[in-house]
């Protein structure tokens, strides 16, 4: 499921709470917030999950323009080893061996420069979404924690409560 479609759920459910009259406390349904707080972990690893992906996809890419540069390297030695015998052609096959090689290394480069930064965007991305959430959870705790009746302290010993009876 969709960790921003949880996170409206969320909200969704603290705006349906029932408030306590005199106070910035709200009553929440326990049951369909802890139940959205499940989805939410199971949501997360799924997001990771995608981001992984993404990483071995690069990581793939990256691979096959190695392995595309060092064919066209290969490629560019094996002209450059036939031309050498005539004298006249031997530098303009070096040069272009060269430009081969050159571009090469800058579609490669090229590649895993947008990769690398696709990369940083989607875990960006996601951490802000992560952040975002966990803000809201730290908040739906406090303002429970907010709304608990406070113990009753001796102040004689601060260790021990007083009875209510």
């Amino acid at each position: 499921m969709d960790i921003l479609h949880l996170v409206d759920r969320l909200e969704e459910l603290f705006n349906e709470s029932r408030p306590i009259p005199f106070t910035n406390n709200v009553i929440v349904d326990e049951d369909r917030m802890l139940d959205i707080i499940d989805q939410m972990r199971v949501a997360i690893p799924d997001q990771v999950k995608k981001a992984e992906k993404l990483l071995a996809e690069r990581d793939r890419t990256l691979a096959q323009a190695q392995e595309e540069a060092s064919r066209t390297i290969n490629l560019a030695r094996e002209k450059s080893e036939s031309l050498m015998e005539r004298d006249s052609i031997v530098g303009a096959a070096q040069t272009r061996a060269e430009q081969i090689l050159a571009q090469a290394e800058l579609d490669a480069e090229a590649t895993r420069v947008e990769a690398d930064q696709y990369i940083i965007e989607t875990l960006t991305g996601l951490e802000i979404e992560m952040e975002r959430i966990v803000n809201q959870v730290r908040n739906g705790i406090r303002t429970l924690q907010q709304s608990q009746v406070p113990m009753q302290v001796d102040p004689a010993d601060p260790f021990t409560t007083l009875d209510e009876s």
